[in-house]
């Protein structure tokens, strides 16, 4: 079921800054432990609308060096940092420090300065063992996702689902039951540059009424596509504008979430990361206690 359309174009560290000599290269080597690792000085500041395009240079020159298939997510997961300054490009963390961003897009997210770091095998084959051991768990009337590595619940993020009525999408032609599918699946399409329809009246729209009452441009940040039970239905796992409907069944099916988990969500599942979408209201709490939820789809 197409709920949403969108086109693709195409632990923690500190930064370390230095100011290179005019001998210096934009990248130097350095011996990590028996092995090799590359520095990469960046000699200018990198907005949200040219980081993608910037990091696939980066895997791009250095995939043909290292012993390993060096990948975005590799790298970005070797410099965690990145995803800390991404989540705070976050609307809502902005405004709360009185920081009102129009346009997310010409946020600079890579500081002229900074290093970025190719990890060594060893550390990429740890990333990589990672990834293959995590999964995205979304429990439905509990409205949220987490992330699991090995069983150890790495993270907990609020979500929106999909409501529980039927309605006529233009999109796709017919009436679609707008509800979240539930099933077991994985990860199976990211689109980093993605444009915004409104599957209801398929009207492609270009700013968004924040919260607050105040418009911005909407913001570069990647859709997730999921396959479920074989099928891929169009139910993607992406940010919302609006945080005020987290918590609640508000979308055309799609999993919500907020803009600055939405950045974690997308370095912590590249292709292949499982995923399990359950309904399950007899839950325990953070106190341990057993409760049940409301059955907002009226499944009993």
């Amino acid at each position: 079921m197409l709920l949403l359309l969108v086109i693709a174009h195409s632990c923690n560290e500190k930064r370390k800054t230095f100011k290179p000599n005019a001998s210096e290269k934009m990248s130097k080597k350095v011996y990590v432990e028996d092995s090799i690792e590359n520095l990469i000085f960046i000699d200018k500041a990198i907005t949200i609308e040219n980081y993608f395009q910037f990091i696939d240079s980066i895997v791009s020159k250095y995939d043909t060096l290292t012993p390993y298939k060096l990948s975005e997510h590799i790298l970005v997961r070797a410099n965690p940092w990145i995803i800390d300054t991404l989540q705070n490009t976050d609307y809502y963390k902005r405004i709360s420090k009185d920081s009102f961003v129009f346009d997310q897009k010409k946020m600079v997210v890579l500081p002229k300065g900074t290093m970025l770091k190719v990890p060594d095998a060893v550390f990429a084959k740890k990333i990589k063992n990672s990834f293959k051991s995590t999964l995205i768990d979304i429990n439905i009337p509990e409205f949220k996702l987490r992330i699991y590595n090995a069983s150890k619940l790495v993270y907990e993020f609020p979500i929106r689902v999909g409501r529980d009525e039927e309605m006529y999408l233009e999109m796709s032609g017919r009436v679609q039951d707008l509800k979240t599918k539930t099933g077991e699946g994985q990860i199976v399409n990211h689109v980093r540059n993605p444009r915004y329809i409104n599957p209801v009246n398929n009207h492609e729209y270009f700013v968004t009424k924040r919260d607050d009452d105040k418009v911005t441009k909407l913001p570069q940040i990647p859709f997730i596509e999921t396959e479920i039970n074989g099928i891929r239905n169009g139910q993607l796992i992406h940010p919302t504008t609006n945080a005020v409907t987290l918590g609640k069944a508000y979308s055309n099916g799609c999993v919500g979430t907020n803009e600055a988990d939405a950045w974690v969500i997308y370095y912590y599942a590249p292709i292949e990361t499982k995923v399990h979408i359950r309904y399950d209201l007899n839950v325990v709490n953070k106190e341990g206690d057993s409760i049940v939820l409301k059955d907002i789809y009226n499944k009993k």
